[in-house]
């Protein structure tokens, strides 16, 4: 008899050696020319500037942008295996994911109503 990790042990073999393929690719095919622009730190759509953050206001709206695409993301994630299992978790699965969806509702007209979604 074979072991059942075996397959699990392939799997991660495959995968290590496909991730180490593409970084060895991209170093080998991928531009090597430098210039200042490449050189430079992206800081999240914010030109980089070399005054302290601590001498004027730092704009937080990238990491409310960043928060509320979590919050949604993980309400997809969470619908997925609802949708998967709907007709065997019957009307308590009908009511939890309405409750759910009736939660994640609140922060969504809250950022909708302070202006967070229009960019």
């Amino acid at each position: 008899m074979t072991n059942p990790y075996v397959p699990l042990l392939i799997m991660a073999a495959a995968a290590l050696v496909l991730a180490l393929a593409g970084l060895g690719a991209s170093a080998i095919l991928g531009p090597s020319k430098k210039n200042k622009v490449k050189a430079q730190n992206y800081e999240c759509g914010i030109d980089p500037s070399t005054q302290d953050i601590t001498q004027g206001r730092f704009p937080v709206r990238y990491y409310l942008v960043a928060m509320t695409f979590i919050i949604f993301d993980i309400e997809v994630v969470f619908m997925y295996p609802w949708a998967v299992s709907f007709d065997q978790l019957g009307l308590f699965g009908l009511v939890a994911m309405l409750t759910f969806i009736a939660l994640i509702t609140v922060p969504y007209i809250y950022e909708w109503r302070r202006g967070g979604l229009d960019f």
